[in-house]
């Protein structure tokens, strides 16, 4: 599980009393007072589930724009972002200017209730319409959720290709795959708790997959990297519903890694971005806001991170929808918005729990 470790990125590019960059092309005039204001406020701190390894380059770049603003990076997982903001804005105290999540529903919950500055960004046209909610949160990724598998010790012939694959395969083969699948622990990982809810509205055969699960003895972890760890060595054959973005990039430089993007349907997530209401550094979080989802910011996103944009001008390398084209009519994003509510309800969560553990663990 992720700690929160803040990483203050206050690269010596230039004198922080340099001249900032100007206003970004296409933008109004009156942006330069925003730009002046983060000058000002010099410093922005940021909650996110996005490893610092990858955004890096992103706080770069950022950086050589915006010399005078400071970056503090701290790096936790879904769940502690959630409650750690909660837990300091209700003190009163300092917390996040920004919050940056792959776990879409819990960052649609702070929006319901009341934690997001609305912000009109001037690069919100270049987002498609399931990807923002109400100018107060934005999609910045496209990103499958996807199954993974050891290539050495998975024969080609049992990759599952769909969900119900996956289903017939361990029901055929219990012994090979006994102890050796994994998921996320859904109760302790929020995007886990995010993948798993959006299937059992896409898939009717939910539970029963959950049940194959179970009857396997399911490894539940909650980290993507644990997950991964496992995969490629051989402790684990298979996993399911886990994060394509890092799926992808380790099966690129790991020959035992394997990805599969469900032919029935994919689940496509995006990291959602909010400004919180009681930012410390307002204009400098507009600022972020601004520059990761503009061209520039998403072709870095893209390039150094390998989590594809949303937007839909951008090259057919960057952008997930034209990446994906040949499985397009199967890909299922989710729509930022109250829908993402529903398992949030505390009834609703509790009864997906209960369900959810009867399934997965082994009789």
């Amino acid at each position: 599980m992720k700690s929160l470790k803040p990483v203050l990125l206050a690269i010596a590019l230039v004198s922080p009393f340099t001249t900032f960059a100007a206003v970004p092309t296409g933008y109004l005039a009156s942006y330069q007072s925003t730009i002046d204001a983060a000058g000002r406020e010099g410093k922005l701190t940021i909650y996110a589930t996005t490893d610092i390894k990858l955004v890096q380059p992103l706080i770069a770049d950022f950086r050589s724009l915006y010399p005078g603003v400071q970056v503090e990076y701290n790096d936790v997982n879904s769940t502690e972002l959630f409650n750690r903001y909660v837990s300091e804005t209700a003190a009163g105290g300092a917390s996040a200017d920004v919050l940056w999540s792959s776990a879409m529903d819990m960052q649609v919950k702070l929006v319901n209730d009341g934690y997001a500055l609305q912000y009109n960004t001037p690069e919100a046209p270049g987002l498609p319409e399931w990807a923002h909610w109400r100018n107060e949160i934005f999609g910045t990724t496209f990103e499958p959720v996807t199954i993974v598998y050891n290539k050495r010790l998975v024969a080609p012939a049992d990759v599952p290709k769909t969900h119900g694959d996956l289903v017939k395969l361990l029901q055929s083969k219990p012994d090979q795959f006994r102890d050796k699948v994994t998921t996320y622990d859904v109760e302790k990982s929020g995007a886990g708790f995010l993948f798993a809810t959006q299937d059992s509205k896409i898939n009717p055969s939910f539970w029963q997959l959950a049940a194959s699960l179970g009857a396997t003895g399911v490894k539940l972890q909650s980290s993507t990297g644990t997950m991964m760890e496992r995969i490629s060595s051989g402790e684990n054959l298979i996993g399911y519903n886990i994060l394509g973005s890092y799926a992808l990039t380790r099966a690129k430089k790991d020959p035992n890694i394997g990805v599969v993007l469900p032919t029935d349907y994919t689940v496509i997530i995006s990291r959602l971005m909010m400004i919180s209401k009681t930012a410390k550094s307002p204009n400098a979080a507009k600022l972020w806001v601004d520059y990761v989802l503009s061209k520039r910011g998403q072709m870095i996103l893209s390039d150094k991170a390998e989590l594809f944009t949303v937007r839909k001008d951008l090259n057919a390398d960057a952008a997930g929808m034209n990446v994906y084209a040949n499985v397009k009519s199967v890909l299922k994003p989710v729509p930022v918005g109250p829908g993402l509510l529903v398992f949030l309800d505390q009834a609703k969560r509790l009864d997906f729990m209960k369900q959810w553990r009867a399934a997965t663990v082994r009789k």
